[in-house]
């Protein structure tokens, strides 16, 4: 109900995710600047915000993607979601639950600490 009195509808993602402000670009008397907020398109994962609105929505850049053309940068990565918990997730080398398990040997450049010493 606040979106549909309050917002402002400003644009769409490749995800489906909605990003709107208040309307009017009214400034929050109790904040000093805009409102902007989005309703994600299935589960509520803030990473699948592009960079893009990311930064919209952080009030770094002033205009939405919506309203300019966006390009990404080379250094910018797609979308993965977090894969903690499952077969995906990643498992470094000596982790219990890596495809070997085992640790290499030590490789002679570290000496124990023992008290006394």
């Amino acid at each position: 109900m606040h979106t549909y009195f309050k917002g402002e509808y400003v644009g769409e993602d490749e995800f489906g995710n909605r990003y709107y402000r208040t309307k009017g670009g009214k400034i929050d008397p109790t904040l000093g600047f805009q409102r902007r907020w989005v309703i994600f398109n299935g589960a509520a994962e803030a990473s699948k915000i592009p960079t893009g609105w990311h930064g919209w929505m952080h009030h770094k850049d002033v205009p939405a993607p919506s309203e300019t053309t966006y390009t990404a940068r080379s250094w910018e990565k797609p979308f993965q979601p977090n894969m903690t918990g499952t077969p995906a997730a990643y498992r470094p080398k000596g982790s219990i639950v890596h495809e070997d398990p085992h640790r290499p040997h030590a490789t002679g450049d570290y000496d124990a600490w023992s008290p006394g010493q």
